[in-house]
């Protein structure tokens, strides 16, 4: 009996394998499913300059966003702008205490001053990381938002007391504008997040600035 069984119990063996096997195919297929490419919808990837878009799955194109935040052109442009940008708005801070008549507009642009000079020496800092110029010949006045004329600054130097006060606070609504509109161009077009980072500070500290100039007025 025992001899007799034996080939029974083999041939049972063997097909409970065989099942086993056919039942991990589709375990096998569905982990496959899961796998890196069809993870989500596939993704366009902006080229750089001089190079075609490329085509990501969602991992990848989340992969590369983590890994790669190697500087292009528009994070340097904005960095170079906003330190000129930056400077303009400390020469008007700078004509405050000989000149206005109000306590709140002193105040206003020691804060001004307190926060741009720190944010001028930080972006300068990164463009030398990156081996960049901390400047541009590129970037007139007239390209970037913001900028007070020449006449406009001649104007404000002659100013004073509640004159000055007014001017002041225009001009500087004004400037400040055009520094969200680049921190918010930078955002859109940059890569690097230490400059997006910087963007944001320039955002949240300007557009709380404009509100209060704004109840100034």
């Amino acid at each position: 009996m025992l001899v007799r069984r034996a080939p029974l119990v083999s041939a049972a063996l063997l097909l409970a394998l065989a099942l086993a096997g056919c039942d991990s195919g589709p375990d096998t297929k569905s982990g496959a499913a899961k796998g890196p490419s069809a993870s989500g919808p596939s993704v366009i990837a902006p080229g750089k300059p001089g190079e075609a878009n490329r085509t990501l799955s969602a991992q990848d194109a989340a992969e590369q966003r983590a890994d790669d935040d190697t500087p292009n052109s528009a994070d340097v442009s904005y960095a170079q702008m906003m330190i000129e940008h930056h400077t303009q708005a400390l020469e008007m801070t700078e004509l405050v205490p000989d000149r206005a008549e109000s306590g709140d507009v002193e105040r206003l642009a020691l804060r001004i001053s307190a926060a741009q000079g720190p944010e001028i020496e930080a972006m300068k800092g990164w463009l030398t990381t990156h081996g960049k110029k901390t400047t541009s010949d590129e970037h007139a006045h007239t390209l970037m938002p913001g900028m007070a004329t020449e006449a406009q600054l001649t104007k404000l130097r002659a100013a004073r007391g509640k004159a000055f006060d007014a001017l002041f606070l225009t001009l500087m609504i004004t400037h400040h504008e055009g520094a969200l509109t680049m921190a918010t161009d930078v955002k859109a077009q940059g890569n690097n997040v230490q400059v997006e980072e910087m963007a944001d500070d320039v955002i949240a500290q300007q557009t709380s600035e404009i509100t209060r100039m704004r109840g100034m007025l």
